[in-house]
C-alpha cells in the first residue's frame, strides 16, 4: 500500500480524446454510461430549480431519463414557488412530464396553466385568460425568471396564469 508518483506526460495516452483506447461497449459499460448520462442531466436540472432563488427546503430533483419524468420533491414556500418549478422543469426539451411530490407550507390560491399556441403574445393570452390584454404585465412577472422578456414565449411552452386578485 502506498503512493506511487508517475510522470504526469509520459506513457500511453489512453486518456486522451484522440488515442483514446477503443473498447468494445458491454451492456455493463452501456447502463453505466446511461447511468452517468442521467446523472449529469439531474445535475443541470437541479441547477435550473436553484436558479430559480426559490427558497425551499429539501429540495431534490430526481430524472427517469428513459421516460423524460422527473420528480420533484421538498417543500416550498407557496403554490406560486411551486408552480415555478414544475413549470422551470416542465419546459426543458426532453421533459415529458413532471411528477410532483412538493409541500406546500403556505396554501396560496392555484395559477392555471396554459400551453402558448403559435401566434400567442402575452397580451392576446391575457385577452382570453383574463379578460383584459393590459394585464400581460402579470403574466409576465407570474412567470420571471423563467421569462425574460414578454416577447420571448413559444408554442408549446407552458406558462402560469396567476389566480384573480380579490
Amino acid at each position: 500500500m502506498g503512493l506511487f508518483s508517475f510522470l504526469k506526460k509520459a506513457g500511453a495516452s489512453a486518456l486522451s480524446k484522440k488515442e483514446a483506447v477503443k473498447v468494445e461497449k458491454t451492456d455493463e459499460i452501456k447502463k453505466l454510461e446511461a447511468k452517468l448520462l442521467n446523472t449529469q442531466k439531474t445535475v443541470l436540472l437541479q441547477q435550473i430549480v436553484t436558479g430559480l432563488g426559490v427558497k425551499g427546503k429539501d429540495l431534490k430533483v430526481k430524472l427517469n431519463g428513459d421516460k423524460g419524468k422527473v420528480t420533484v420533491s421538498g417543500q416550498v414556500g407557496s403554490n406560486e414557488d411551486r408552480e415555478k418549478i414544475i413549470l422551470a422543469l416542465g419546459n426543458v426539451s426532453g421533459i415529458a412530464a413532471v411528477d410532483d411530490r412538493l409541500i406546500v407550507k403556505k396554501k396560496t390560491p392555484e395559477a392555471v396553466f396554459y400551453t402558448v399556441q403559435k401566434g400567442d403574445t402575452l397580451g392576446k393570452i391575457a385577452k382570453s385568460q383574463m379578460g383584459k390584454a393590459s394585464l400581460y404585465k402579470e403574466i409576465f412577472k407570474a412567470n420571471q425568471p423563467m421569462l425574460k422578456s414578454p416577447d420571448k414565449i413559444f408554442p408549446g411552452q407552458v406558462l402560469r396564469i396567476p389566480a384573480a386578485k380579490k
